[in-house]
């Protein structure tokens, strides 16, 4: 991977494991995703009690999930009011000019 084009390893250290991540353009951003999500692993095992890798890496996963689709659902409430105002923005303008 290393000297692979249009990338740069990465190594970080997710919920106490080791990874080689190839980085394309921004290896500052991927180093602070993957200490994004140790810090949510380590507060969901310390949470829930528990230490299994696999449990904490699902729950993580349903929490950024969750995260995710509520940003999915604000853009599309901010993209719908936009299109609206733009319409009764285009219709403004058309009467201005039409007067």
């Amino acid at each position: 991977m290393a000297g692979a084009p249009g990338g740069q390893v990465i190594r970080v250290t997710i919920f106490n494991q080791n990874y080689s991540l190839l980085a394309s353009d921004e290896p500052g951003r991927v180093e602070e995703l993957a200490l994004w999500v140790d810090e949510i692993m380590h507060g969901i095992s310390d949470e829930a009690g528990t230490i299994d890798p696999a449990r904490v890496a699902v729950l993580a996963s349903l929490h950024l999930a969750d995260q995710l689709r509520t940003l999915q659902g604000e853009v599309d409430r901010l993209r719908s009011t936009f299109e609206n105002r733009a319409r009764q923005f285009t219709i403004r303008i058309d009467q201005a000019l039409e007067a």
